[in-house]
């Protein structure tokens, strides 16, 4: 029964991706980027309470392809799910968000604006 099987091409399934994102803190706003690729801005959804950012997306696409004697389906289903704290109480009436070439782009601004420090260089010896 195995010899009847090992003909057929091996199934691998797809990873999840990772949606890797930047935290910046530019002292009156946060600015956060996402990667999202192969998904649409109307399959986003963002969440924001006054300390954090949830950021959820789905996209599904399905392709059939039919020739004599011979049938080809394939479905790919990919969802990002992010929740992200704050560590400053953020204005959750005044963000933005913008999505570009697969990069979601968000402005997060703080309810109390703080500093930003200062970089100062280090030799190294």
């Amino acid at each position: 029964m195995e010899k009847a099987f090992s003909s057929f091409p091996s199934i691998s399934m797809p990873k999840m991706p990772e949606a890797s994102c930047d935290v910046i803190d530019e002292g009156n706003q946060f600015r956060i980027k996402m990667n999202i690729p192969g998904v649409n801005k109307k399959d986003i959804k963002l969440n924001v309470t006054d300390n954090s950012l949830e950021v959820s997306a789905e996209h599904k696409e399905e392709s059939e392809e039919k020739k004599k004697n011979y049938l080809k389906k394939e479905r790919s289903n990919v969802s990002y799910y992010r929740t992200l704290p704050m560590s400053e109480d953020v204005v959750s009436g005044k963000v933005k968000a913008k999505l570009a070439d697969g990069v979601l782009e968000i402005i997060l601004p703080k309810a109390k604006p703080t500093k930003t420090q200062t970089k100062k260089p280090v030799s190294i010896q």
